[in-house]
C-alpha cells in the first residue's frame, strides 16, 4: 500500500454494556463509573461511561488492519481524554497520516475518537513502524 500524508481510515462502533463489562474484567478496571447505573447516575455523567482505553483500542485496530495496515508496529501513542462517551453511544475512531519519514520506515498519525455528535472524545498522536 502506498502511503501519503493526509490519508485516513476510520471505523465506527457501539460499546454496549456487555463489551464494557468484558473489558472491565480483562483490564481489572471495575470502577463503578463504567458498570453501575446507580453509581453513575449520581455523577455528572448521569449514566455509565466507556473506559477511555477501551475507546483507544479502536485506534490500534485501525493501525494494524487498515492504515498503515498489516505488519504495522506501534512505537508510541499519546492520548488525551477530552470528553466522556456514554455506554451505548456510537463512536468513530479515525487515524490520519500527518508525517512520513524519508530516512526511516516511520509514520506519524493523528488519532481521534469522536462521539455520535462528531465531538472529539479522545485525541492523540501515534508513531508506527511500517
Amino acid at each position: 500500500m502506498s502511503l501519503v500524508e493526509g490519508q485516513s481510515a476510520e471505523v465506527t462502533k457501539v460499546f454496549g454494556p456487555a463489551e464494557v463489562a468484558a473489558f472491565a474484567e480483562l483490564s481489572e478496571d471495575r470502577n463503578p463509573i463504567h458498570l453501575d447505573e446507580s453509581f453513575a447516575a449520581a455523577t455528572p455523567f448521569g449514566q455509565p461511561i466507556v473506559h477511555g482505553i477501551l475507546l483507544s483500542s479502536l485506534l490500534s485496530g485501525l493501525l494494524g488492519q487498515k492504515l498503515p495496515g498489516e505488519g504495522t508496529i506501534y512505537l508510541g501513542q499519546t492520548l488525551k481524554f477530552v470528553r466522556p462517551v456514554l455506554v451505548g453511544d456510537e463512536v468513530t475512531a479515525r487515524v490520519t497520516i500527518s508525517q512520513i519519514r524519508d530516512d526511516k520506515p516511520i509514520v506519524t498519525l493523528l488519532t481521534e475518537v469522536l462521539n455520535s455528535k462528531g465531538e472529539a472524545c479522545v485525541q492523540g498522536e501515534a508513531v508506527v513502524k511500517v
